[in-house]
């Protein structure tokens, strides 16, 4: 009788389709705008101005990807990068955490080192870069993404639809914020 009513209970929630009654945070944000660094050797906050989706995470001031409610995250964002220099030039990206209580501070480990290709003939050198990370977060705790480039021919860059091929248009930024697991509990 135990096991039927438990049958039952997980069958009402989950529905036919897994899931259906469920819900955890998350959220979807883009950028379709040209970004660039302001001096070289700059840490520069990448924004993030379109909410694809989101349910209990945001984006406040164009840069701090927030959650409400704490627990274990992974991040997962891309960005296309262009040159317009004819030498191949660098870039680093890297996370900060804060919660609202002064500035946000790096996170140790989160670096990442990129080469931009250089450009050829009369196009630009393009590569989208992007990884993901597990984090832990407290309620009202956000993450910024940051960058810095040795040359300001680097930029990040929205690609507009095209045709010849036609095809869809190209973020300069996008980032993913999904709940995965309750924080581990404190012995």
């Amino acid at each position: 009788l135990y096991f039927e009513r438990l049958d039952n209970i997980f069958a009402s929630l989950l529905d036919a389709t897994g899931g259906k009654f469920m819900s955890f945070p998350y959220g979807a944000f883009s950028s379709y705008v040209d970004q660039t660094a302001p001096a070289i050797n700059t840490p520069t906050l990448m924004t993030l101005g379109q909410t694809d989706f989101a349910s209990s995470v945001s984006v406040e001031s164009g840069t701090n990807i927030k959650v409400a409610n704490p627990g274990i995250y992974n991040l997962q964002w891309s960005a296309q990068f262009q040159n317009t220099n004819s030498q191949l030039d660098d870039a680093y990206i890297w996370l900060r955490q804060g919660n609202g209580v002064g500035a946000a501070t790096d996170i140790v480990g989160s670096t990442g080192f990129v080469s931009i290709p250089n450009k050829h003939g009369a196009v630009n050198g393009h590569t989208i870069v992007g990884w993901n990370y597990y984090l832990s977060l407290q309620a009202n705790d956000y993450v910024q993404l940051v960058w810095s480039t040795n040359n300001l021919t680097v930029t990040l860059q929205h690609l507009d639809a095209g045709v010849t091929p036609t095809r869809p248009s190209t973020a300069s930024v996008v980032a993913t914020l999904s709940f995965v697991s309750a924080l581990p509990r404190e012995v």
